[in-house]
């Protein structure tokens, strides 16, 4: 049967741009069954990632789903669909799309909610896109990426003082649930000096997401943010293609030049996403249910972030990591580990007792820090460590009084410094505290006690 190009993509429904159909011959397929969340067609002539529409015109009210070649046995064809099946029966026609996704871009995404396909969720109407692209950004040499050398002031204390940040690092924030990973997000959007900031809300409760932007990011953050939004509700397909379409988005401004924060919350989510499509499709589990598969997909996700060639712009990004049961060796959360620049975990137990950022000293870590700050300043976030540390591991003595004063001088000064330690760890929710005056207040923390 022959299709006219422009009548079926207004079939299709879909939004800028219609979808282009094959130059060459279509090979229609027939869907044959479906199990759990795949789609199984023959007869389909598709490459893997090509995108195909499921139609069902032999109802009163024809369907279309569109779909994405996940793997093939012999002359099966797997497909994962991104909406929902409903109304989608067998013998159902399975047609391929020539186009594999091109993406509206440009500056008036700035100040608008996206979903993973690029369409607004805002109600504000469709997008003025000054280019198309692909989903996938082109890949920059490692040896041509410019080096991380300079610091960025993301307006909290704690992360400027003993974590600084440097210009195209990645880092993870882990936690668990409710230790106020999404709040310490919001503020670095605002406080964060960066030319154009991308959130990702993968996965997330549908309410967060709403909260997330009119509370946590307020009108001022969002008016200079790009934000993607993939419910849990939605199909895993979605919520994969939501993570890769703000990190294209990010890409794609740094690619301009710009200065780019990346805000991804969570990475876990889209684990769990790849997780789900990898199962489906029949993939063997490996490690506590994660094929092999989502391992290969983080470091291709995360290695797309940091710094452009020399003279060109960056992508700072923090990708928050859920560890199940606050297990810091949950296989994503190891994994995680080994491809970011380092990591800020928060800690429950500091935010039972009111303490916030609840940001685990001890257990954090900046990998760049040695290269964007000074000695001194590194010397002095050392130091800071040790005693926060030292006072930690004679808490349940000090507490019951089975300490005595001169047992340790090193022990001595982290108690006598434990209400400098904890004052300057913690921040107020709309406190905004730069680079320089972080660094100036943990000089500020030895000063009293200085030798001699």
């Amino acid at each position: 049967m022959k299709l006219d190009r422009t009548s079926f993509g207004k079939r299709l429904g879909t939004y800028e741009a219609a979808i282009d159909l094959p130059r060459q011959p279509i090979v229609e397929g027939r869907l044959l069954r479906m199990v759990g969340l795949t789609l199984e067609a023959e007869g389909l002539r598709a490459a893997m990632g090509s995108r195909c529409v499921v139609i069902n015109d032999d109802s009163d009210q024809p369907v279309q789903v569109e779909a994405e070649v996940m793997g093939f046995s012999g002359s099966k064809i797997y497909l994962m669909p991104v909406g929902s099946v409903s109304g989608i029966a067998p013998g159902a026609r399975v047609v391929p799309v020539a186009d594999t996704g091109r993406l509206p871009m440009g500056m008036s995404m700035l100040g608008r909610i996206l979903d993973g396909a690029g369409r607004a969720l805002d109600g504000k109407g469709g997008m003025k896109a000054e280019d198309w692209v692909p989903m996938d950004g082109p890949t920059i040499n490692p040896l041509k990426r410019d080096p991380i050398s300079q610091p960025l002031d993301v307006g909290i204390r704690s992360i400027n003082g003993l974590l600084t940040v440097g210009r195209g690092q990645r880092l993870g924030l882990f936690a668990g649930t409710g230790v106020g990973k999404s709040v310490l997000l919001g503020m670095m959007t605002r406080f964060t000096e960066a030319d154009i900031i991308v959130v990702g809300l993968i996965g997330e409760r549908g309410r967060e997401v709403k909260e997330f932007i009119e509370h946590t990011l307020g009108e001022e953050g969002l008016r200079r943010s790009v934000v993607v939004a993939s419910p849990a509700d939605e199909a895993p397909l979605m919520r994969l293609r939501a993570a890769m379409y703000c990190t294209r988005i990010a890409e794609y401004f740094r690619d301009k030049g710009k200065n780019v924060l990346l805000l991804m919350d969570s990475l876990t989510r889209f684990a769990q996403a790849q997780r789900e499509i990898a199962l489906a499709i029949g993939e063997p589990p490996a490690t506590k249910g994660y094929p092999p598969s989502v391992f290969a997909k983080l470091p291709k996700l995360v290695e797309r972030a940091g710094n452009a060639e020399a003279g060109g712009g960056s992508i700072t990004a923090f990708y928050t990591v859920l560890s199940e049961g606050d297990d810091q060796q949950d296989p994503i959360a190891d994994s995680a580990r080994g491809v970011l620049d380092g990591h800020i975990v928060l800690s429950r137990r500091l935010a039972e007792e009111g303490h916030y950022p609840a940001i685990d000293i001890e257990a954090s870590i900046s990998r760049v820090m040695p290269s964007v700050v000074s000695p001194q300043h590194l010397g002095q976030a050392q130091q800071f460590k040790q005693l926060w540390s030292r006072y930690q591991q004679s808490r349940d003595l000090i507490s019951v009084g089975a300490y005595v004063a001169g047992g340790d001088r090193e022990t001595d000064l982290a108690i006598a410094l434990q209400p400098q330690l904890v004052r300057y760890l913690r921040q107020g929710l709309n406190d905004n505290e730069s680079l320089q005056a972080s660094a100036e207040r943990l000089a500020a923390v030895f000063t009293p006690v200085a030798p001699g």
